[in-house]
């Protein structure tokens, strides 16, 4: 039997070891920026319909980054929520310098 993955601090290791691979770091950190950019702009200015495109670049930057460089199944299959959360600490992981870009 598998062992699950039971709090956030187990999986934070295991999602830095599914991006190993620096282009596929940086697509992911291209698309978080690009979500977190949609998501003001529609909050501020634009119409919220453009929210839509949130998980659009989110997703699409990241699947392109583990299926093409990576070669490894994304961690969303299996611990969506965690991954979510992985997204944004190696986010601010790699604008801190603590992950390199």
């Amino acid at each position: 039997m598998e062992n699950r993955i039971s709090n956030f601090a187990e999986f934070y290791p295991f999602y830095l070891a599914q991006h190993s691979n620096r282009i596929c770091r940086r697509l992911h950190f291209a698309g978080t920026s690009l979500v977190l950019i949609v998501l003001v702009y529609a909050l501020l200015e634009g119409p919220l319909a453009l929210l839509w495109l949130m998980p659009v670049f989110g997703y699409g930057f990241a699947w392109i980054g583990h299926f093409v460089f990576e070669k490894n199944r994304p961690a969303t299959f299996q611990y969506p929520l965690y991954s979510l959360i992985g997204d944004f600490v190696m986010y601010k992981d790699i604008l801190s310098g603590r992950i390199p870009f």
